[in-house]
């Protein structure tokens, strides 16, 4: 995700536009694409500031209220995955996401891994040597 614009620039550009220039020329002028010049001003027009909106996702602190209970539910069952919890949450009332669900694991020290590393399978790297075919007895 890229960085917003300076605040300076979007109080130039609302301010350009207040006093009569157009919103291309205006976007022209200070070299910024004129859906930019657009929401700045319609921002502006609504709130009285053309400032940024919140950048992130707000997600992960909903999981924070929920924290002893996700915690809880996989001592309580281990072989639930990250899309069924995501679908208990939402049965309870908390939309978010698998990623959110996720990184709170991983900062709680939780891996989800089903099974426990084996060794694959295939031919046997370090086979002793054939032993050598015994003569068989025969007539003397």
């Amino acid at each position: 995700m890229g960085r917003p614009y300076s605040q300076d620039l979007r109080d130039r550009v609302v301010a350009s536009v207040a006093a009569g220039r157009s919103r291309r020329r205006t976007a022209a002028l200070f070299e910024v694409s004129i859906p930019s010049v657009v929401r700045w001003c319609q921002r502006w027009q609504a709130t009285g500031s053309s400032a940024t909106s919140k950048m992130g996702a707000p997600s992960a602190l909903s999981l924070e209220s929920g924290r002893e209970w996700l915690l809880a539910r996989v001592v309580e069952k281990p072989d639930l995955t990250l899309r069924a919890i995501v679908a208990e949450l939402a049965g309870r009332g908390i939309e978010t996401s698998y990623g959110a669900v996720w990184r709170f694991y991983k900062r709680a020290g939780i891996t989800f891994k089903k099974k426990p590393a084996r060794q694959r399978t295939g031919p046997p790297r370090h086979r002793p040597p054939p032993r050598p075919l015994e003569a068989a007895p025969g007539p003397a």
